[in-house]
């Protein structure tokens, strides 16, 4: 890409935000390398590097690459075979211990989670416990060795500290014997390693010694007791072997440091990648962005779009795309409406994109994978190059058409401004003339009127507008596709004062055509805005009938889901209903079968039992009414106008019967309700069609009784063949039977 692009649309402030998101100086010196990549793969690879790391952090959290430094130098060293210093150790060993700790973070359990693009660079990395381990078991500090590094060490650290306390104690005896009175202080002091005592100058003779050093005045002599000279001697050549066992421990853990040169290397490359790919990952929350969709073809669709150097709480998102019908956008309407920060969205957001960066923007935006993208923004006045806004502006336009191909993008500012209007028209026209031809993408914004016919005329080539209200003198920064915008000189300058006879005379001075086409586009923006107000009403409404349907959606699936219960429930009470009387059947024959040929009287205290248990069974299962009776309306039957024979319903009892007595004075009398003769008063009862009673004779309503009448019962019973028990029972069960549906007389034929 360009470094002229880059710069005009201000990528390296993108670039200075991303490095303060990386941890480690390393990943800081990558961002700094960044730019946009020109395969399509690379671009696919490095954006789904970054989403996977936004995936991580939400999955994990945050992760800290701070330990991760730029070992060249040490590496370098290790290669030679030199000895590296304590410094350089500790810090081979806290990077691998750093390794350690982000491999763990980037640890993915096969059974719950899948394998992503970042997955091999964790595998990657190698603790290297072993060597970490021995380098801070040595090494406590940069200047610092443990006295436990190695046994020898420990030795010679042990005798140096016997022969201290040895020359301490001899120079104690000293201080506070016999060389007392001869020193100038009672203390004991160090010159060139050596310990001495502070003898006055006077008494040089009286103690025996090595003269080391004497005081600025001379009246102080700085010695070496004869008695200390000895353990002196050792201290120093304890001294030295400690010195050459620290060298030889450095050099064994240098050696074994370059045994893993391969390793740390490749540790130091992958820590600092994915530092690199987390910053971005970073950065892109900080945005709130997405990883777009990347299009091999010269199309792109940024849906609300934001430029992301600009304060998130004033941008307003801008819808735009390019590409299909038509692959150049010409985009007007008045100053400080939106045109450039449109085209510098559109150019950055891709550059960021084809850089492996998220772009703020909604999801399912595209981006095109242009090889270049040229751009010609902003005020290049030079008064150093004697170059005029229009030449400088002129020389760049130059240089783009003589570079641009049909894999590039090119986004010009106010095209052809800057000299007569006339002439610059017919020259923007000109140049995106020659590019539409060559099939160039190419974005422009203009306040030529010119440009707004030749994008309405010429196939391939749109118009767009920056919205403005006039009514607040406000732009709106919506970015209207597909519309030709007003520059609104006159009606912002009425509103800011300027008398009506000076913009009248103004608009005196526009041709007539000019002047048509002008109220052409105010009628097209008032139609827009009378359809985005329809279509915001039809959107309520469509939102009311998906709440609407929702509702009844949900309404349905409780009753669905209630009709369920309830059958489910009939269904358990059926099956045992079922089985109870399976249970009672198999009693009753168990029992027939035991008695065998038992008096008559036996079987039918069975016979009675068994109908008292269904009976009671019926009952269970009547239906029970909700209503009280006070709250059923019912006509009352005047007691003139009952006789015996009536069909009669009791409400209270909701049984059918046949009245079978007049009511006497308080209105009591008595009805058979199947084989049931009982008394109740003529205002519980009320009339009842003789067909309904003929369905029902005997049972109460909606009770699970047996349904008989006359034309399902015979008017005969033959009992030949029979014996006299077998008879009995036929002849009872079908006396029953024969009483309950009201026959009047029956046969019976006997042996």
């Amino acid at each position: 890409m360009n470094e002229r692009a880059l710069r005009v649309l201000e990528f390296d402030k993108i670039v200075d935000r991303l490095i303060a998101h990386a941890d480690s100086a390393p990943a800081q010196k990558l961002c700094q390398t960044l730019h946009p990549l020109k395969d399509y793969g690379a671009v696919k690879d490095a954006l789904t590097n970054t989403a996977d790391a936004v995936a991580r952090i939400f999955r994990k959290g945050q992760i800290s690459f701070g330990s991760n430094r730029d070992l060249t130098e040490e590496l370098k060293t290790l290669a030679i075979g030199a000895t590296l210093d304590m410094r350089a150790l500790l810090r081979i060993a806290s990077l691998c211990e750093n390794a350690s700790r982000v491999k763990a973070y980037g640890h993915i359990d096969k059974a719950e989670e899948s394998y992503d693009s970042l997955s091999a660079q964790f595998e990657a990395l190698e603790p290297l416990r072993n060597l970490t381990d021995e380098i801070r078991r040595c090494i406590l500090a940069e200047d610092e060795i443990s006295p436990d590094a190695s046994p020898e060490l420990k030795k010679i650290r042990r005798e140096a500290g016997l022969t201290n306390e040895r020359i301490r104690s001899a120079l104690n005896a000293l201080l506070n014997g016999s060389a007392r009175n001869y020193l100038q202080d009672a203390v004991i002091t160090m010159r060139g390693d050596r310990y001495c005592l502070p003898v006055k100058a006077e008494y040089k003779g009286q103690v025996k010694g090595i003269v080391h050093d004497a005081s600025s005045s001379g009246a102080t002599l700085f010695i070496e007791p004869a008695q200390v000279v000895e353990l002196n001697n050792r201290l120093r050549e304890l001294a030295s072997q400690e010195e050459e066992e620290i060298a030889r421990i450095l050099a064994e853990l240098s050696a074994a440091a370059g045994a893993e040169a391969d390793f740390i290397r490749e540790n130091c490359r992958v820590l600092t990648f994915l530092d690199f790919c987390f910053a971005k990952a970073r950065y892109a929350l900080s945005m709130n962005a997405i990883a777009p969709v990347v299009k091999e073809e010269k199309t792109f669709n940024l849906i609300k779009a934001r430029h992301p150097l600009i304060d998130e709480e004033k941008v307003v998102p801008i819808d735009v795309h390019l590409g299909g019908d038509f692959s150049m956008l010409i985009i007007t309407g008045p100053n400080t409406g939106g045109k450039t920060v449109t085209l510098k969205t559109v150019g950055l957001l891709t550059i960021m994109g084809l850089s492996g960066l998220m772009i703020p923007a909604a999801d399912r935006s595209e981006i095109a994978m242009f090889k270049e993208i040229y751009a010609d923004i902003g005020d290049e006045q030079s008064i150093e190059q004697s170059l005029s806004t229009f030449s400088a502006h002129m020389t760049n336009t130059v240089s783009i058409l003589e570079k641009a191909t049909p894999d590039d993008l090119c986004i010009f500012d106010e095209l052809g401004a800057g000299t007569d209007p006339t002439e610059g028209a017919a020259l923007a026209i000109a140049i995106l003339n020659d590019l539409h031809t060559r099939n160039v993408c190419a974005m422009a914004t203009t306040h030529y009127s010119e440009l707004k016919v030749y994008a309405l005329t010429e196939k391939g080539v749109q118009n767009a507008s920056c919205e403005f209200d006039v009514e607040s003198l406000q732009p709106t920064y919506r970015l209207l596709i597909g519309l030709p915008g007003k520059s609104n000189a006159f009606a912002i300058s009425e509103k800011l004062g300027l008398q009506k006879r000076i913009i009248d005379a103004a608009k005196g001075q526009i041709r007539e055509d000019e002047k048509k086409f002008e109220d052409l586009l105010a009628d097209l923006e008032i139609s827009r805005k009378q359809i985005e107000k329809e279509q915001e009403e039809i959107s309520g409404y469509k939102a009311q009938m998906e709440d609407l349907k929702l509702r009844l959606s949900k309404k349905q699936e409780k009753m669905d889901a209630s009709r369920e219960d309830i059958l489910r429930e009939a269904n358990e009470e059926a099956r045992d209903i079922l089985q109870e009387a399976k249970a009672v059947a198999d009693e009753t024959i168990r029992f027939f079968r035991k008695e065998g040929a038992s008096s008559m009287q036996d079987l039918e205290r069975a016979r009675t039992k068994l109908n008292e248990r269904i009976a009671a069974q019926n009952e269970k299962l009547a239906y029970k009414k909700k209503e009280k009776k006070e709250d059923v309306p019912y006509e009352r039957i005047k007691p003139e106008s009952i006789k015996p024979g009536d069909f009669v319903r009791i409400v209270s009892m909701d049984l059918t019967g046949t009245v079978n007595t007049k009511p006497d004075k308080k209105g009591n009398l008595y009805v058979t309700c199947g084989i049931m003769r009982m008394e109740t008063n003529i205002d519980d009862i009320v009339p009842a069609e003789e067909e309904s009673a003929a369905k029902k004779k005997g049972f109460s309503k909606g009770a699970h009784k047996m349904n008989l009448s006359s034309a399902t019962i015979s008017t005969e019973v033959n009992l030949i063949g029979k014996n006299s028990d077998d008879a009995i029972a036929a002849l009872s069960k079908y006396l029953d039977e024969a009483y309950m549906a009201h026959l009047p007389t029956v046969r019976i034929v006997h042996g």
